[in-house]
């Protein structure tokens, strides 16, 4: 699936280029020839030749060049967001799991991980996703036209050429100055916006407490004046590239005086001004995309900030064996016989347990809110601690098992995606999306929000619906371990009960462990109390 994605992804970036180049082509040709049209105009107003210039097909070709300018733009933006969509979800795809694969985001007790470093998590993302159409398609096209200009200008008036290499050398400077400061004030600024927001709701946490000891104003403002901080260094950074920005708007009239310079410095005069007027304007034009250099500058800074963040994810990978490919085993037992079940930060809760899980007969974890049920759930699809279970005659490691399992935890996620993106299971049928949508009661619900298609996030949903687009996920899961958290948790009884028979006979190959505290444990399942 990912093969194809980004073969598709490819292919749309490359129209995207195309119209990027033709929007500068005919941006650069529009206030040329316009300005050739004036310089025209104005030689032969002062002759007899007025009589018979043609004014049709000069103000054909501006016409022609404004309205395949504007075509061309919005075709960019068009095909480059359809691009970087389609960038998503093989982004996304990846980062969510290589993080999720983390050591430290396994100790931890939510499905991400820290949730102190969310927003900039989600920053990253989004920044990695959009750098290539915020920086990287920009600098490409204005790479290219500033080529196209140098070589003509060599060649018209081949004396501008000193200043106009003054000037790109003033931007590189100025542009260098910008990343290497830049670079220190975005990270100055994340640091501090982390420290002051991780505060701030350590401090609203702590309401109570900290008025009793009148120390709760005190810690709000020293999160709030960390807060401020951060702002102030994106300040300096903004005035960074307002001084960029006045070298790049200076840019492109300096070029287009320097060229008519030197051409009239060569002698030339009358018609013979009429090319490098040409040339003068193409540059005028030109220096309109001088202006968003900056803007790519910073895209590409906070790219690379980005990428450094999600590779402490990435480069960091679990101890042991290689993981499994699923499919490459299908365990019919797992079993160990004193497991020592263990908290999301490590410590151990009660005394070791017998654990033997089998294909067909569904295990059930009984017991309240605070027993530790999650935890051991995550402990046996491998993503707390390092135990090992045996599958036969086979010892399966933390980290294979993870690559076995789908582990389908209470607190669902939407992701703001459509409602094919949020099933997991892009290479599917629709046919059997359909199916996974009903077995669960959300088909109804899924075509009124407008089919598989349709973009969803979070809020657009009850609890009792997430849910259920949870379960349609297991139902969807081709692992041999499937855990479920509290699968009937926001729904009915009866609705529960449904849903939750029709998903076990769904699963009756598979080993499946499910927890709760209200169901009634099917007639044949395991049962496992758990006291806290």
């Amino acid at each position: 699936m990912n093969t194809a994605l980004q073969s598709s992804s490819r292919n749309v970036w490359r129209l995207a280029a195309a119209f990027a180049f033709a929007a500068l082509f005919c941006a650069i040709l529009l206030g040329g020839v316009s300005a050739w049209l004036l310089g025209s105009v104005a030689i032969v107003g002062l002759s007899a030749t007025a009589l018979t210039f043609n004014f049709h097909m000069p103000a054909a070709f501006i016409r022609l060049f404004a309205i395949g300018r504007t075509a061309a733009r919005y075709g960019e933006r068009l095909a480059g967001h359809k691009a970087a969509l389609a960038d998503q979800v093989v982004h996304r795809v990846e980062l969510f799991a290589a993080m999720a694969a983390a050591p430290a985001v396994r100790r931890a007790g939510w499905q991400l991980g820290d949730d102190a470093r969310l927003a900039d998590y989600l920053d990253d993302v989004e920044d990695l996703d959009y750098a290539k159409l915020r920086a990287g398609l920009p600098a490409l096209t204005l790479g290219c036209g500033l080529a196209v200009l140098v070589a003509a200008s060599a060649m018209l008036a081949p004396l501008s050429l000193l200043p106009i290499v003054l000037l790109v050398l003033a931007i590189l400077f100025a542009g260098n100055r910008v990343a290497k400061a830049g670079a220190m004030a975005w990270e100055r600024a994340r640091s501090l916006r982390r420290d002051g927001a991780s505060r701030l709701g350590a401090a609203m946490a702590s309401a109570v407490p900290l008025k009793a000891e009148r120390a709760w104003s005190g810690e709000c403002a020293e999160a709030l004046a960390a807060l401020s901080r951060a702002d102030g260094a994106l300040l300096a950074l903004r005035r960074l590239q307002a001084g960029l920005d006045m070298i790049g708007a200076a840019f492109g009239p300096a070029a287009g005086i320097s060229v008519m310079a030197a051409a009239w410095h060569a002698g030339r005069q009358g018609t013979e001004l009429l090319l490098p007027m040409l040339l003068a304007f193409s540059w005028l034009a030109f220096g309109e995309t001088m202006n968003g250099a900056s803007r790519m500058l910073v895209a590409m800074l906070r790219r690379n900030a980005a990428g450094a963040e999600i590779g402490q994810w990435t480069r960091v990978a679990s101890a042991g064996r290689p993981e499994l490919a699923p499919g490459e085993v299908e365990p019919r037992l797992l079993r160990h016989g004193a497991l020592q079940r263990r908290a999301p930060d490590g410590r151990a809760i009660g005394t070791p347990i017998s654990v033997l899980l089998a294909r067909g007969q569904p295990t059930v974890l009984v017991g309240a809110s605070g027993s530790g049920k999650t935890s051991l759930l995550k402990q046996i699809s491998g993503w707390i601690g390092e135990d090992a279970l045996a599958a036969g005659d086979r010892i399966l490691s933390a980290g294979e098992r993870r690559a076995l399992s789908a582990l389908v935890l209470h607190d669902a996620v939407i992701l703001e995606d459509t409602v094919r993106a949020n099933l997991f299971a892009g290479d599917v049928p629709d046919a059997a999306l359909w199916r996974a949508l009903e077995a669960v009661e959300m088909d109804g619900r899924i075509r009124e929000a407008g089919g598989l298609d349709a973009w969803i996030r979070q809020d657009s949903f009850s609890l009792g619906e997430v849910q259920r687009i949870n379960l349609a996920r297991a139902w969807l899961s081709s692992r041999p371990l499937v855990l479920l958290d509290e699968p009937t948790e926001h729904l009915d009884n009866a609705q529960g009960e449904r849903i939750l028979g029709r998903l076990l006979a769904r699963l009756s190959d598979r080993i499946v462990v499910v927890s709760t505290h209200r169901a009634t444990p099917p007639g044949d399942a395991r049962t496992v109390e758990l006291q806290p």
